[in-house]
């Protein structure tokens, strides 16, 4: 059965001197504002598109991962995924690097870091973000 889910922004003003709000429509989670500032300098307690981005593919990464390593009969008792995505003005999203850590009892370090790619290339944000470098760090915890 698919889903679907959505969010809605509301911009008012020119982009430099501007501001939105974006609303987590779906699971109202909650409202945040973005401005171009916070997208091309300093956050400032403000959100950005790729910061969503960072989020959505950090979450859906660390369940790929766990279902894959749950599906081999090496369930993770914990994944921490941090996805880190670079804009530069002028070129947009110039790449993605994900770092994960997690602790896996009775797999190998090879093993894990095979499941790990696996999951970079299965997970479905991985695969819309294609168009972006993705990288990956895969640390397995003991």
């Amino acid at each position: 059965m698919a889903t679907t889910r959505s969010a809605t922004t509301n911009w008012e003003g020119s982009l430099m001197k501007g501001s939105g709000s974006v609303t987590l429509d779906s699971s109202g989670a909650g409202k945040f504002t973005v401005t171009w500032p916070s997208r091309s300098e300093q956050a400032n307690g403000k959100t950005s598109p790729e910061e969503l981005i960072a989020a959505a593919h950090s979450s859906c990464y660390s369940m790929a991962l766990s279902h894959s390593l749950a599906g081999a009969g090496t369930p993770p008792e914990t994944v921490e995924t941090q996805a880190s995505v670079t804009f530069q003005p002028g070129e947009g999203i110039t790449g993605i690097a994900l770092s994960v850590k997690a602790r896996v009892p009775g797999l190998t370090a090879e093993d894990f870091q095979a499941a790990a790619a696996s999951a970079k290339e299965n997970c479905p944000v991985s695969k819309a973000l294609a168009g972006a470098p993705i990288t990956l760090e895969a640390e397995l915890l003991s």
